[in-house]
């Protein structure tokens, strides 16, 4: 038995590593005394972060208390791996730091179904429970989600940041930080006493952090809600998507073909790197634009949005008419996203696609503080709502087809029913299309469409925090017209100025949070109060969408569903009961919120993604 020693918060813990059977007999036995004082931490330490890549592998697993951690060698295989996986299943209550990873470790790797780990209160993760007292990260002034800030917060400020630790390890191996967790010795005693820590600490948390939960009246029905949007997301990412391969590494040669003719573009006016501001500024001057946004520093400003204006496109890349598009401007703009997309989505898919030919996109429940989601490697939530080309990657099961249902103007419905705005909740109630009556409401009954769209962009200023200049971009209406009608809109519907300025007093005096319709905490930065209103509507459209989740799972729809993106979820369902499952997930994800009808409608498509915006397949 290897044992090392180490101190947390005055007090001497230590972390076991079983060598022989008699060490493993030993860990038995602590582990039958263990379970009965309370629940038991466990961790993992794998070759990396790709679950699904084909070269990973499951190093080690850690089971802790708050004294006395056992780093079981998982990866010597025998009867360490039986200890391991027969010890897990016998905690009835386990805690996990970012369990979504683990239980697809422990479910792909160790043989232990995630449904068993994620059975109703099995779980705890103590990722979640941080989330719900504080979800800021520190560059936004909070304590972050990561186990090292918290713990140096809640159990002792020095911690060890285990991972920066073991940086330095891998360096004096020869190893980066990618090829570290796989290449350092399962024998380093570095890494076999940080791997133990990481579970001390975990068991240190989960109480103190029920305690600040219980301090602020966080509810417990929403910590139990999270565990389940958790699980949820968790069994759509097991499953992944079919990518067409053949297709992929196409659009990959082609996205590299079209930035090097787009960079070749710009070259032509003296630009030789896109990146560059500085050859950008000159560029445009000598083209006779004038460019009046600077940076913090005072530099000119070359970014996405200066570019789209000269390029005389909106936010969402639709032509706006209001000036001659630049010629170097949309080179620039066509040359960046070729190459960004190139790297983020179809190299992106290459690179992590599995064994089985499926990818596995990251659905993270918890990414703003807001508790909106997010879907990283690749990021698919960025890409723009019109978009075939990259979704047309990722296709249904053999046999089946996408079904995609997305709520209509949910960001809307949810304004008009948190703040209860009369006028636009007798629109809705009554079928009438929203932005039409808005437009009739401001500008009268002989509304263009430049107003219905102007009427929108307001609208969804007011849900989104953006301003009269974000407005004028998203509708390429002068900002004089934008701020007019803006004065317009708050006299129609008055309701939603006093809304927010409600919330912004709540939240003076509940020191700078406001609670959201389901009771999460939505830290306000104090130059930046005009945001609740956008925090409260994203939240509850958040919630809408995690409900509809539960919703489609008790109807029997969780084996079709796949991706949680944005308003939608998307599915994968057999050809044949297509339109009667697509009808389903409209019946779970229509209902009403403070009396307000939340509506959705499902679109049936053909095997790709990209069928349901024009692709052919």
């Amino acid at each position: 038995m290897r044992v090392f020693r180490h101190e947390i918060a005055g007090e001497t813990v230590t972390v076991h590593v079983p060598e022989t059977t008699n060490d493993l007999n030993e860990f038995w036995e602590w582990l039958y005394r263990a379970r009965e004082r309370g629940p038991i931490a466990l961790d993992t330490e794998t070759t990396g972060l790709n679950v699904f890549n084909s070269s990973f592998r499951l190093r080690t697993i850690q089971f802790g208390d708050a004294r006395d951690a056992w780093v079981i060698l998982y990866e010597r295989g025998g009867y360490f791996e039986s200890y391991a996986r027969d010890a897990i299943r016998r905690i009835p209550r386990l805690l996990i730091h970012n369990a979504a990873y683990d239980w697809l470790v422990l479910d792909r790797h160790a043989g232990i179904p995630l449904d068993e780990l994620t059975a109703w209160d099995h779980t705890t993760d103590t990722r979640i429970l941080a989330s719900l007292i504080d979800p800021r990260q520190p560059q936004e002034g909070g304590i972050g989600t990561g186990l090292k800030p918290l713990s140096a917060h809640w159990v002792d400020p020095a911690a060890p940041d285990t991972q920066a630790g073991l940086t330095s390890v891998f360096r004096g191996l020869g190893l980066t930080k990618e090829t570290g967790w796989a290449g350092i010795p399962a024998t380093d005693p570095t890494y076999l006493l940080y791997a133990g820590l990481d579970v001390l600490l975990t068991a240190r948390l989960e109480p103190v952090l029920r305690r600040e939960l219980a301090r602020l009246d966080v509810r417990p029905e929403l910590v139990t809600y999270e565990h389940e949007i958790a699980r949820l997301c968790a069994v759509m990412q097991r499953r992944g998507l079919v990518l067409d391969l053949d297709y992929t590494h196409q659009l990959d040669r082609r996205l590299r073909d079209d930035a090097q003719q787009y960079a070749d573009q710009a070259a032509r006016y003296g630009v030789t790197n896109v990146n560059s501001t500085a050859q950008l500024a000159d560029a445009f001057a000598g083209m006779g634009e004038t460019l009046t946004e600077r940076t913090a520093s005072g530099a000119v400003k070359v970014d996405k949005n200066v570019l789209l204006a000269l390029a005389d496109m909106s936010l969402q890349w639709q032509p706006l008419g209001t000036r001659t598009p630049n010629p170097l401007a949309l080179a620039v703009l066509k040359s960046k996203r070729a190459g960004k997309w190139g790297k983020a989505y179809a190299r992106t898919f290459l690179d992590t696609v599995d064994a089985a030919g499926r990818v596995h996109p990251f659905i993270s429940p918890l990414a703003a503080r807001t508790g909106r989601m997010s879907i990283t490697r690749p990021a698919l939530q960025t890409l723009p709502s019109s978009d075939a080309m990259i979704r047309r990657c990722l296709l249904a099961d053999e046999g089946h087809v996408i079904i995609s249902t997305d709520f209509s103007a949910v960001e809307m419905r949810v304004l008009a029913a948190l703040a209860n705005v009369r006028r636009m909740k007798e629109a809705i109630t009554g079928g009438e299309d929203l932005h039409d009556f808005t437009a009739r409401l401001v500008f009268g009954e002989g509304f263009t469409k430049a107003h219905r769209k102007l009427a929108k962009a307001i609208g969804f200023g007011k849900v989104y925090g953006g301003g009269a200049t974000t407005v004028a971009r998203q509708s390429g209406a002068p900002i004089e017209d934008v701020q007019r009608a803006m004065k317009a809109y708050d006299r129609v519907y008055p309701e939603i100025r006093r809304a927010a300025s409600r919330w912004q007093r709540e939240a003076f005096q509940t020191g700078m949070v406001s609670i959201s319709a389901t009771g999460r905490r939505l830290p306000l930065d104090r130059d930046r109060t005009y945001a609740v209103t956008n925090y409260m509507c994203q939240s509850a459209a958040r919630d809408v969408l995690g409900q509809s989740m539960l919703n489609a799972e008790s109807a029997g729809l969780l084996e079709y569903m796949r991706l949680p993106i944005h308003d939608e979820i998307l599915a994968s369902a057999p050809k044949q009961e297509a339109e009667e499952i697509a009808r389903e997930f409209e019946r779970c994800m229509t209902w009403p919120l403070y009396g307000v009808p939340i509506e959705a409608e499902a679109e049936v498509g053909g095997r790709s993604w990209g069928s349901l915006y024009g692709a052919d397949y």
